[in-house]
């Protein structure tokens, strides 16, 4: 029973974080955003203590349930695993823990988070499963709904409709390709050995779960020494022969009390003193499941008042301009709330949540995959605040409709050259025609000449940066008015 139970958890929680991935409509955040907010790093980054305790209370009381049913990668794990029993059942005996590995693992992956160097989040389990989510599986859902739309306009039916399918970046594919393989293939060869001496998350609640309360235990008067359970046991950490369990890499799956075919592993409440009190019972193990399923009902509240439900207004009836190449910018452009490049890079765990969420195809990933603006495909619309409200680590703060239209993430630079005005001597006035902020007016060079065309001058005082003009100028293939990003946001 506690492994059917969490394994009826762990596929709800993973079904419901990737849907957060795929989903381009903007409604399931609303209701499962909440999920990504309880993962582990994200919460240290955004210094979130309440669920830092509550994940801290549940790993002291059933130990690393949390790596077995909350955290995406160690349910993907499992299944690669499940895949891996296919071809070969009982195929794990019990290993050393390498505990310097681990320790040294975790010690690195502070100090390079805490120095702001963003190689660190590679190794985070999260943002591993956020990569691999945003650049493979999405990709993937949508190809799929390309086709059920094409499918349903022969039926005439409007039941889905096509959506872009493009690759947001080259070096993030490959890191998620590869991210993909080799843990994938890890854990069908080797089962959960990333998590117990890679993952830096998993050696953290290594440490609390060492004193777990509930947990499977061996009764040795009863113990045959068959050894399915050591074989069967995924995390390497049962040690028949000396009859006992290493707790800080068991992540509490319960695949041993299912193999065990003498009853000898059951699941015990540990004592003050170290002693093991028998709890078999059928309501203990009814126990575990509604307490975790109370303890995320409690994190969901949690975040229920700051989960906002943001519309898509789609293209409002422009014409979409295609082709575009991104101008060579001296300054990144960053998303509205994360309050320019530093604090975004400090927090930000490259997990790629923002990147999936956006509408309006603004945000694509940069180095490590952490997210930056360029405007060739769409331009950051004033009516959303999306990104703002689904990052799970405080690398983008919540932030009004109001904020954004007064936050200055950068200014708009036009270039004489490029402008069709100028270059093909036809009036345009595109980019004046749709800011937002009335910061770009159309003025005459030689207002003794009644026949001189127009050209665009650039208030930057009153520009927030927004690429509604680099969008949407005629220009080709770079935009003759384009936008230089700011590394410190200010208000305008």
């Amino acid at each position: 029973m506690p492994k059917r139970i969490r394994s009826i958890l762990a596929l709800t929680f993973i079904t419901c974080i990737t849907l957060l991935f795929l989903d381009f409509t903007g409604t399931v955040h609303a209701y499962l955003g909440w999920m990504a907010k309880i993962q582990l790093l994200p919460a240290i980054m955004s210094v979130n203590v309440a669920v830092i305790i509550l994940l801290a209370l549940l790993t002291l009381l059933f130990g690393r349930i949390y790596c077995s049913i909350i955290c995406p990668l160690g349910v993907f794990q499992d299944i690669a695993n499940w895949f891996g029993n296919k071809r070969k059942k009982l195929r794990f005996k019990f290993t050393p823990e390498r505990l310097k590995t681990r320790v040294a693992i975790l010690v690195v992956f502070a100090v390079l988070l805490a120095l702001g160097i963003g190689v660190a989040v590679l190794l985070a389990p999260y943002s591993a499963y956020g990569r691999i989510a945003t650049h493979i599986l999405s990709p993937l859902y949508k190809i799929a709904n390309n086709v059920l739309a094409y499918a349903a306009e022969r039926m005439d039916s409007y039941m889905f409709y096509e959506v872009d399918v493009w690759v947001k970046g080259i070096g993030p594919l490959i890191v998620a390709a590869l991210t993909f393989i080799i843990i994938g293939g890890m854990a069908f060869f080797k089962g959960r050995f990333y998590c117990n001496t890679i993952c830096p998350v998993g050696t953290l609640l290594g440490f609390i779960s060492r004193f777990s309360i509930f947990r499977p235990t061996i009764d040795n008067s009863k113990c045959i020494k068959c050894k399915k359970c050591e074989r069967g046991c995924k995390s390497s950490c049962i040690d028949i022969a000396g009859g006992k369990i290493d707790y800080s890499r068991c992540v509490s799956c319960y695949d041993c009390i299912e193999n065990c075919p003498k009853q000898a592993i059951s699941l015990r409440m540990r004592l003050a003193g170290g002693a093991e009190k028998p709890q078999i019972d059928e309501s203990r193990r009814k126990f575990l499941g509604v307490a975790t399923v109370l303890t995320a009902g409690t994190l969901a509240k949690i975040h229920a008042q700051g989960s906002t439900k943001v519309e898509d207004h789609g293209e409002g009836g422009l014409a979409p301009i295609k082709d575009k190449v991104a101008p060579e910018r001296f300054g990144k452009i960053f998303p509205p709330g994360s309050k320019g490049e530093r604090h975004l890079k400090d927090r930000c765990t490259g997990c790629g949540l923002c990147i999936s969420a956006c509408p309006n195809d603004v945000l694509r990933p940069g180095i490590l995959a952490k997210p930056e603006m360029s405007y060739e495909r769409g331009y950051c619309r004033p009516e959303c605040n999306r990104c703002s409200t689904v990052c799970p680590a405080g690398a983008i703060l919540p932030i009004t409709l109001a904020e954004k239209s007064s936050t200055q993430i950068g200014h708009a630079v036009w270039q004489f050259d490029l402008c069709i005005v100028n270059k093909d001597h036809v009036e345009c006035g595109n980019c004046a025609r749709h800011c937002p902020t009335g910061a770009i007016q159309m003025i005459s060079p030689a207002p003794d000449n009644p026949a001189a065309l127009k050209v665009p001058v650039v208030n930057t005082e009153r520009c927030i940066g927004c690429g509604a003009c680099e969008n949407l100028c005629p220009a080709r293939p770079v935009s003759a008015i384009y936008v230089e990003g700011h590394e410190v946001h200010r208000n305008v």
